[in-house]
């Protein structure tokens, strides 16, 4: 555990080292951990929770690619492998990582198999915070609490392996054992992470969606798309726009930002690049702040849940969803 300050604000934060797998295995002795969905997060949580000691089991819809998939990462259907709803009845830690969608269609049909005292966990905090647009309103009689890493499943098994470890957010949505905090963190480390802020379930799911549709996906394909056709327009050829837009920034330019901050990326660029940025980037983020405060705007006020829970709840979803990857993946860029 380390106290640090964040621009004058004092945080706690909780690592992987405050959890070891002995204490781990000692906190959740006899207990049994039940991932319900087993898609990318799902299936990095349950992997690093069973190579911890932790008694895994899966909940998933039997045939389908997940079950699949379950089966050649070493569940066996029968004994730690069930349809859903016997897996929530066998599970003291119930872990309801079904796409925000799946949520609220599996809400009604799970609810009456949750154990009473058990523990209700969740990676994102968008059904609880919406329930009335998700109907996920979780019994008195369990914990609730909510662990969110900052990354995608593969990210957070990757990481893992390495023993590093992933940030993530941790909170607290209800407290009937009294030792619903520990426990979290706990769980925490048991799924992957390595260091561990506290939030509320509120402030992630705003910050998350807000982030998801903002800087880390869907603002940086409309800056590199923009900056592409800009070059494109202007003679460069595709592989030098490409170059200057995509592969700079990704293996370069980025990286230097994760190791060590963006002042460390400015110092190990030239002095014309440096002089450039500085220069721009007041202009970059006095065009993009109107809309960063209209997308904060729209996800606080539930307009982005209703939308998304919309879209994601149609029948043919798979198929518009493929039809707009192929978009993006035919451009030009990719």
């Amino acid at each position: 555990m380390k106290h640090l300050s964040f621009g004058g604000d004092k945080e706690t934060v909780y690592e992987r080292s405050d959890y070891p797998p002995e204490k781990l295995q000692e906190m959740f002795k006899g207990e049994t951990f039940g991932m319900i969905g087993y898609g990318t997060q799902g299936r990095g949580q349950a992997l690093n929770a069973r190579d911890q000691g932790i008694h895994v089991i899966v909940g998933n819809r039997e045939g389908g690619p997940s079950w699949q998939r379950a089966i050649d990462d070493g569940f066996v259907p029968g004994e730690t492998l069930f349809d859903v709803c016997t897996a929530v009845s066998k599970s003291d830690v119930c872990m309801y990582l079904l796409s925000d969608a799946g949520q609220k269609q599996m809400w009604s049909t799970i609810k009456p198999h949750l154990k009473k005292g058990g523990t209700l966990y969740f990676a994102h905090g968008f059904s609880v915070v919406f329930k009335e647009d998700t109907g996920v309103v979780p019994p008195e009689d369990m914990d609730v609490i909510l662990v969110a890493p900052k990354g995608s499943g593969t990210t957070v098994r990757r990481l893992f392996l390495e023993g590093r470890g992933i940030n993530a957010s941790v909170a607290v949505h209800q407290d009937v054992s009294g030792k619903a905090r520990d426990r979290a963190f706990g769980i925490g480390v048991a799924v992957g992470t390595g260091y561990m802020y506290e939030t509320t379930f509120k402030k992630e799911v705003l910050s998350d969606l807000t982030g998801e549709r903002g800087v880390l996906m869907g603002a940086i394909n409309g800056m590199f798309l923009a900056q592409y056709d800009v070059l494109r327009a202007n003679g460069h050829s595709p592989s030098e726009a490409f170059n200057e837009t995509v592969e700079e920034a990704t293996q370069s330019l980025y990286p230097l930002i994760g190791e060590n901050g963006m002042d460390w990326m400015y110092a190990n660029c030239s002095t014309t690049a440096q002089r450039g940025a500085l220069d721009w980037y007041p202009h970059f983020k006095e065009a993009t702040l109107p809309v960063f405060e209209k997308l904060y705007a729209e996800v606080a006020n539930g307009n982005e849940t209703r939308r998304t829970l919309d879209v994601n709840s149609k029948d043919d979803y798979q198929v518009g969803l493929d039809a707009e990857l192929k978009h993006l993946r035919d451009m030009e860029i990719w």
